[in-house]
């Protein structure tokens, strides 16, 4: 049936034993839980909550406008039909230290692996934007730390985004990153990276885990998962890949509809009746309705 199995614990102890292995961890964007299970289905290592698609699917620009409420309640719908682990885009922590905590507990009772807090102000922007400011060091450093405090299971994972490529450069966003490491992050997002050699820069800098974001028209290339994995990266988001593909698709059949009067011309691009019951897996429902619900005495 379309849950998980493997409890959320049990998969943040694989995150972490994954993130050691030395292999690159792939995580697509769930754009709902559907979208989440066919990642799962796939054979990625992993499942991605983002920001900026939780927001554009509410009809929001991604400035910092969605709630811990909303987060929480989206990625703990995609978490719970995975047993992979899932790491979620928590902003900047949905406020001051004291909010950062709470966020922290709420996405471990949610079923997440791990989440990423950034070191941009409120409100925010999307990471590949100008515009962008990010807080002093060390009020980063208080977000970090009031996240450690609050984590009740240590392998809940918390990496640290920094977005100071483009305002400090990369050897600031470097130093950044050493003291988001040394105030607890156990992981390192780094921001718009220009190309590989800014990952193979970071990773010499760093003896934790890194992070590629790999989303469509912003600031870098979009790189292999073999040169990514040659740069020394752990893993690799590939943020809003799967609404843009989503969303592109509704637009066309919408246009169809408007211009040809029927859907009839687009059917064959379509996800079939039978495939979509075999990813939600509608066989075994029907044999727990009928072996649980259905009983004779």
């Amino acid at each position: 049936m379309l849950h998980a199995r493997t409890p959320a614990h049990a998969r943040r102890a694989a995150l972490r034993e994954a993130l050691r292995s030395g292999e690159l961890l792939r995580f697509p964007g769930a754009f709902n839980p559907l979208s989440a299970r066919l990642i799962t289905e796939l054979g990625f290592e992993g499942v991605y909550i983002s920001g900026a698609v939780l927001s554009a699917d509410l009809a929001l620009p991604d400035i910092g406008l969605t709630t811990l409420t909303e987060v929480a309640g989206r990625a703990g719908q995609i978490a719970r039909v995975t047993d992979l682990p899932a790491l979620v885009d928590a902003d900047t922590g949905f406020g001051e230290p004291m909010s950062v905590a709470r966020t922290i507990q709420t996405l471990e009772d949610a079923g997440l692996a791990g989440c990423h807090l950034e070191d941009q102000v409120n409100p925010k922007r999307c990471g590949h934007l100008d515009g962008k400011a990010v807080v002093p060091v060390d009020e980063m450093v208080r977000r970090i730390g009031a996240a450690v405090a609050a984590r009740r299971d240590d392998n809940f994972v918390l990496c640290a985004r920094t977005d100071a490529r483009a305002l400090e450069g990369l050897d600031g966003a470097i130093e950044r990153a050493r003291a988001y490491v040394d105030a607890g992050a156990d992981m390192i997002f780094p921001e718009a990276m220009a190309d590989a050699g800014e990952f193979e820069a970071v990773r010499k800098a760093l003896d934790v885990p890194i992070l590629a974001n790999m989303t469509e028209f912003g600031k870098g290339e979009l790189l292999t998962a073999d040169t990514l994995h040659s740069a020394g990266v752990n893993m690799v988001i590939y943020p809003v890949t799967l609404l843009r593909l989503a969303m592109g698709a509704v637009e066309e059949g919408l246009r169809t509809i408007l211009a040809e009067g029927t859907q009839a011309g687009v059917v064959d691009r379509m996800q079939t009746r039978a495939r979509l019951y075999e990813l939600l897996d509608y066989a075994s429902y029907n044999s727990f309705d009928t072996n649980i619900f259905n009983f004779r005495i």
